[in-house]
């Protein structure tokens, strides 16, 4: 089990550039656990949504809002490495808003527009965009499968207009361009347990998984105590105290689950 507790330096960071990377957040032994888990969960392909990128080619992903107590992802969305992490980089309790598994699968995965998760969000009531999420890669995640790609600083543009492109819902064409002059791209690279923790008005995006490889990632997303959305009975949940568990239980959860006939 890998150790992790966010410094002042990196908290500054994020707020200055929307988005920390954390190599080794998560052990192998964990990944390896965590990708197995996911293999045989019999519910998330037939839960998962399909989305068409502007070519046409399809993407999965899988969403959940809630937390089964016995669920492996469940131990990770708790975690301290994580949910502490959160807490610390948004300066408030942070709640579950929902987790979900991307299912990028082998030269099928279709890419991800540039969108900012606040675009969204913004329409489920959430006042301000204090809000983030952790996107831990599960498979190697490279340029050639796929992997998330983000505008160092947009965050500070404030939430942007989004428009249907393709299936999808992505930020304005024409404010995207803009960004892209302005601000630096970085492809976010990761091996199996590295994590990106960024925030939700960061502009990102990912390409086509055009390799022969899978790149499935949990994205752990969460709001702020103080953003309690204005609606009850929205797409996600309104805020309820998260329990944060010590980081033994996630390698507790994969004795568990590996035990389980």
């Amino acid at each position: 089990m890998n150790e992790f507790a966010v410094s002042e330096e990196e908290v500054t960071w994020f707020q200055a550039d929307g988005y920390l990377i954390v190599r080794r957040l998560f052990d192998q032994a964990e990944m390896d656990g965590l990708l197995a888990y996911a293999r045989a969960d019999q519910d998330l392909l037939g839960q998962s949504h399909v989305k068409v990128d502007a070519s046409g080619a399809e993407t999965r992903l899988t969403v959940r809002n809630d937390l089964d107590e016995s669920s492996l992802y469940t131990a990770i969305v708790r975690s301290q490495r994580v949910a502490a992490t959160m807490q610390k980089l948004l300066g408030d309790e942070v709640y579950h808003y929902h987790h979900k598994m991307m299912l990028k699968q082998p030269k099928t995965g279709g890419a991800w527009e540039w969108h900012q998760d606040y675009g969204y969000w913004y329409e489920n009531g959430c006042l301000y965009p204090d809000m983030g999420s952790c996107m831990i890669a599960v498979d190697q995640a490279t340029k050639a499968n796929g992997c998330l790609q983000v505008l160092r600083g947009t965050h500070h543009m404030g939430r942007v207009n989004h428009v249907k492109i393709g299936d999808q819902t992505g930020a304005d064409p024409q404010r995207v361009e803009a960004a892209i002059a302005r601000h630096e791209l970085v492809y976010c690279e990761m091996s199996p347990g590295d994590a990106v923790f960024f925030h939700s008005n960061l502009l990102h995006r990912s390409d086509q998984n055009v390799s022969e490889n899978p790149r499935w990632s949990l994205i752990c997303c969460y709001n702020t105590r103080h953003n309690d959305p204005i609606v009850t009975g929205g797409r996600h949940p309104n805020y309820t105290p998260l329990e944060i568990w010590p980081d033994q239980r996630v390698s507790k959860a994969i004795q568990a689950v590996s035990a389980t006939p």
